[in-house]
């Protein structure tokens, strides 16, 4: 990939191994959903986010445990055996993950994750991709099965206008 960039004179930005992932990440997206919620006086009681690259659970993580401490972290992965696309097992390899404290890795299966877009589609309207379907089933799983309760952050990183052919039958 890197020697055809070259001949293209293109640029890979290499998002699993490029620091400013996580940097970008401690740098932009904390300090937005801070603002966020700081500017109606609350704060996260617990973040959930899919791993990808490792680099916005990681950032987040460090920011939002660094600046209140008891700020909960959930890394959402796919359950053994079965693939989402754009989240990863933390086994396979992330930079950014094993350098912070994330408080549990919850497992969630391809059919769970498609079954909760079918469920957000139908009920909220919004069409969400699979791993933000993913996000919202351990979302649903962390509130009702272990008492995570405040205000959450769920990062929904994708929307499911590419799985529409999917969502036909």
């Amino acid at each position: 990939v890197l020697s055809d960039a070259d001949k293209d004179n293109a640029v890979v930005l290499n998002q699993f191994e490029n620091d400013l992932n996580f940097i970008v990440h401690l740098k932009y997206t904390a300090k937005e959903i801070d603002y966020q919620f700081s500017s109606r006086n609350i704060r996260p009681s617990a973040i959930i986010s899919g791993i990808g690259t490792s680099g916005h659970l990681s950032a987040l993580s460090f920011y939002f445990k660094n600046k209140y401490g008891d700020v909960k972290t959930y890394g959402v992965q796919p359950a053994k055996g079965s693939f989402i696309p754009g989240i990863r097992r933390v086994e396979t390899g992330m930079k950014w993950i094993h350098l912070v404290k994330v408080d549990d890795l919850i497992d969630v299966s391809l059919e769970e994750a498609f079954q909760t877009i079918l469920h957000v589609a139908r009920n909220d309207g919004i069409l969400v991709g699979l791993s933000a379907g993913a996000v919202l089933y351990a979302t649903k799983y962390l509130v009702e099965n272990i008492g995570v309760e405040g205000d959450i952050v769920a990062v929904i990183p994708d929307h499911g206008i590419k799985y529409v052919e999917l969502l036909e039958y």
